[in-house]
């Protein structure tokens, strides 16, 4: 979802707030709930009273309902479109993969385009409708609540602040206890910070057992709050630097406009936001590979922003994307 707000944003410019209709997996309700470019959401619940035949015909009912005169579909799932088509929703704009381009009527891809990255597709799709996209959509917005609950409770944390996203949804994507313990002592020992650990609930057992390292080589305790994702957005707004694996913080980082220190051990870097600085290792060595040691050495190149007077920016303060 993280990945798709920008195409939101650029959307409602030009047609107004929207309809969302996405899967409670994507977390939707948490993500957009300030932003005043969404209407409203609707959810999928497949399982459940979407599922089967019987489910597809009321949702295509719920649809109807609503008289919605046009749909984008950033998806490229033929059973999606022929929804949206019994819905009897007048303009149909999507990937236009497979039988669906059967379905549509509106702008479609490229069957070389249909190769690209989703965020690539969503791009060229909006291109070729005329709709324009500036480097301020792609900005997550954070619930003013939550904004306050992390100021009223981590406040009189020393500065600066830096997250350390540990979350990970697949082993080869994760970096480790050993390797965030060390980088969260030399953090804490060589700028004073205050360290977040951000994951999942699946996560909590890990980042305990960080804490416990970092105690018995500093004295220090790196905090880690109960995950949630509105209040997560809320303290990497806060941050000024996040380092992690390539899992959600690390989009909602970038899309909150913080400086990312990306590890790509076991995934291709993401390349649509100046504000991720991918660290990968030699072809086929996989995140051990990654040391502390070199994520020190991209730190450095974002010292600009752990003194006191730090700036947000567009641009990419930690350097170029470079691999060990």
């Amino acid at each position: 979802m993280v990945w798709h707000i920008p195409h939101l944003h650029a959307l409602a410019a030009e047609q107004g707030p929207l309809t969302v209709l996405t899967k409670p997996r994507s977390q939707a309700g948490e993500l957009l709930a300030a932003d005043p470019s969404v209407a409203q959401l609707l959810f999928l619940q497949r399982p459940g009273r979407h599922g089967g035949i019987i489910g597809s015909l009321r949702l295509v009912r719920e649809l109807r309902r609503h008289r919605f005169a046009s749909a984008w579909l950033f998806h490229g799932s033929t059973r999606y479109a022929l929804l949206l088509v019994l819905a009897g929703i007048p303009k149909l704009h999507g990937y236009g993969r497979g039988w669906q381009r059967d379905l549509l009527n509106g702008v479609m891809l490229t069957a070389n385009q249909l190769r690209d990255h989703p965020i690539d597709k969503a791009d060229v799709l909006l291109q070729q409708a005329g709709i324009p996209r500036t480097p301020e959509q792609s900005a997550l917005y954070v619930n003013p609540v939550e904004q306050h609950w992390v100021q009223q409770t981590y406040g009189h944390w020393p500065q600066p602040w830096i997250a350390l996203g540990i979350g990970s949804s697949e082993a080869r994507k994760q970096w480790g206890e050993q390797n965030f313990a060390a980088l969260a002592a030399s953090l804490h020992e060589q700028y004073g910070a205050t360290l977040f650990l951000l994951g999942g609930p699946a996560e909590l057992g890990l980042g305990q057992a960080i804490i416990t390292r970092v105690q018995q080589a500093t004295g220090y305790s790196p905090l880690l709050p109960a995950p949630a994702i509105a209040r997560t957005a809320a303290i990497l707004q806060a941050c000024c630097l996040y380092i992690g694996n390539d899992t959600g913080a690390l989009n909602m980082a970038a899309a909150v406009e913080v400086p990312c220190i990306g590890l790509f051990g076991g995934s291709l870097p993401l390349r649509h936001s100046p504000l991720i600085h991918a660290l990968t290792p030699l072809a086929g060595e996989g995140m051990a590979a990654i040391t502390p040691r070199q994520v020190m050495q991209a730190v450095a190149a974002c010292e600009q922003r752990l003194g006191p007077q730090r700036q947000k920016q567009q641009d990419n303060p930690c350097g170029q994307t470079y691999s060990q």
